[in-house]
């Protein structure tokens, strides 16, 4: 998705797709209750220290740029878009494109007294033609021959918190102990892994990597749901290379850092697609997109996102009011929540 779907595992989804910092609730990224007893204001300036340089050996400054990078310290929430194509991943076959996936975010950051980023907003995915680059509301399965109905990811509450810790997965309630950057995270003599990212300064850039992945029991059950579900077990992954200017993120006074990103996803079949009961419901799904927060405003969504959103949720576009921390699910699960069982 964007930036919060690396995170997808790690805060909440609507019930997003209930949503993107999706499904942790250990060491680095716990679901409790809001700092400041829920006021909206951080009790830590964002811009304190004007002028002090950013030391990435620091879990506080991999922290603040984190957050900078990922929302923005304003008052006023920052909107990123994405969009890109997803491919049918079949054996040995070449890969062949499917649909377009777009959609945006709507975010804010804040540090609270203990030095833990808080992070809020909403976010919205959707699918669309290829041809025309409109939203889909259904799609003609070229696998099983019927026309499915499209499930759009619609993640009204997002929220979340990261400690000092790098955050580990609890996707479907049992984690599979995969921190978040595991070719990069480097574990402690005690076990644990500090919130460090692979910052590399080039020029007047900085290039960063950002990955999870996951596999864990899968909530949209063969049992439930014999023509969504592609199996007892899902394995979905996200890779993204950032690129962000360093005059925005070194600057403490500058409350918000643009980026732009590309990233890669593979997965098993979206539920939705219905592809449990054909003959290629074990292979997978491969997706390269765009991720961006260029100017930050209404205009980095994408016109179609924007436009759907505006006439169906434009609640999705508004600020939100709070910090308290929600309980996490991902995007299957929120699939399981709302579609009822086939059988």
């Amino acid at each position: 998705m964007f930036m919060n779907s690396v995170l997808e595992g790690v805060v909440s989804r609507r019930a997003l797709m209930g949503g993107a910092l999706g499904g942790l609730a250990t060491a680095g990224l716990a679901a409790c209750g809001a700092p400041n007893g829920g006021r909206e204001e951080p009790t830590g300036a964002a811009g304190a220290g004007a002028g002090v340089a950013l030391d990435f050996s620091k879990p506080a400054d991999n922290l603040y740029a984190f957050g900078k990078i990922w929302g923005t310290y304003a008052d006023k929430p920052v909107y990123m878009g994405f969009q890109g194509v997803q491919f049918a991943r079949i054996g040995v076959n070449k890969l062949v494109p499917l649909f377009g996936y777009v959609g945006c975010g709507n975010n804010q950051s804040m540090i609270d007294e203990n030095g833990h980023l808080w992070v809020r907003g909403t976010e919205a995915g959707y699918f669309t033609d290829l041809a025309s680059g409109e939203i889909i509301d259904y799609w003609d399965n070229p696998y099983s021959g019927e026309r499915v109905e499209v499930f759009p990811f619609l993640n009204d509450r997002f929220r979340g918190r990261i400690t000092g810790e790098m955050p580990r997965y609890a996707m479907g309630g049992a984690s599979d102990d995969t921190p978040l950057n595991p070719a990069d995270a480097v574990e402690e003599e005690d076990g644990m892994i500090p919130f460090l990212l692979p910052f590399q300064r080039v020029h007047d850039q900085y290039l960063l990597v950002l990955e999870y992945m996951h596999e864990y029991a899968n909530p949209v059950t063969p049992e439930g749901w014999p023509r969504a579900s592609t199996g007892p077990r899902i394995n979905p992954s996200e890779h993204f290379v950032f690129y962000i200017p360093a005059a925005d993120l070194e600057d403490r006074s500058n409350p918000s850092a643009r980026f732009h990103a590309g990233f890669m996803r593979t997965s098993p079949w979206w539920p939705w697609m219905r592809m449990g009961r054909t003959d290629v419901k074990d292979a997978a799904l491969f997706g390269r997109m765009h991720s961006f927060k260029i100017s930050g405003d209404l205009d980095n969504i994408p016109r179609v996102v924007l436009e759907r959103l505006e006439r169906d949720r434009p609640d999705m576009l508004e600020p939100q009011t709070d910090w308290a921390a929600l309980e996490p699910i991902g995007t299957w699960e929120a699939f399981a929540e709302e579609v009822p069982p086939e059988v």
